[in-house]
């Protein structure tokens, strides 16, 4: 990425998750989420991850890109690792040392989702399934670890810090925030509580259950709380209360697999 694309090293990664299907955010969360995300990616010169598509959390983020990002294109280091069998005319993407246009124009009989076209870059993940999401979580995974190890700068022996952004989200974004505190040394994860499903759940649950929480009040975000999430915390909350929390984002309760 940053000898084929000439990408700036980070120094810092922001990974956003949340729902991949289109939500709604009041417009205080969206400010708050929209022109925080920006602002602390351009200050500090971090790197935005996403799913990518024009959908769900992903299409928010390309929103703030598009709102509150540089002009210089060459700072909007927004990258989509997005699963290659949900894009909508994703054929039109196959070359080699070839400019592909892609137009990102949503078809309103397709169940597929286009590329958010305010995103830079993208890396696209095929595992021969269509039209489903969850591929692309592996190499993002790797993707962070290895960006980890990478020096913020050559005379400093830091490696590049990882903040995980909850905006959101269903089932899956609970175990994801899991995993993300129990890495050796712990992610810091943010949670938007008022983006709804699961970001509120977590939020509220955090709350009640842990007497000890650190809540992080910072100038980018006063309108919203966000939760500092500890290991101990959600393993409790994910070992104890993991089937009322599928039960609460379940969309569709009566559909819902016996766990």
């Amino acid at each position: 990425m940053l000898r084929e694309w000439q990408m700036e090293r980070p120094k810092l990664l922001l990974s956003i998750h949340g729902g991949s299907e289109n939500f709604s955010l009041s417009p205080k969360v969206k400010q708050t989420f929209s022109k925080g995300l920006i602002t602390a990616a351009l200050s500090t010169g971090a790197w935005i991850l996403s799913d990518g598509i024009n959908t769900g959390v992903s299409k928010y983020v390309g929103e703030a890109v598009k709102t509150f990002g540089s002009h210089d294109l060459r700072k909007r280091n927004t990258v989509g690792i997005t699963p290659w069998g949900v894009i909508d005319n994703n054929t039109d993407l196959i070359g080699r040392d070839a400019f592909r246009p892609y137009y990102p124009v949503g078809n309103p009989f397709s169940k597929r989702s286009c590329l958010s076209g305010f995103h830079s870059h993208f890396l696209l993940v095929d595992d021969g399934t269509q039209g489903k999401h969850g591929c692309q979580h592996g190499l993002r995974q790797k993707l962070e670890k290895q960006i980890q190890l990478q020096k913020i700068h050559p005379r400093l022996n830091q490696g590049v810090p990882v903040v995980c952004v909850v905006v959101e989200g269903g089932p899956a974004i609970v175990s994801t925030v899991l995993d993300y505190v129990s890495r050796a040394p712990p992610v810091p994860v943010f949670v938007f509580e008022g983006s709804g499903r699961a970001a509120d759940l977590l939020a509220f649950l955090h709350k009640h259950t842990s007497v000890d929480r650190l809540l992080i009040q910072i100038n980018m975000a006063e309108a919203t709380n966000l939760c500092f999430l500890t290991v101990e915390r959600l393993e409790d909350l994910y070992n104890s209360v993991n089937i009322t929390i599928l039960s609460h984002l379940n969309p569709h309760p009566c559909k819902q697999k016996s766990v």
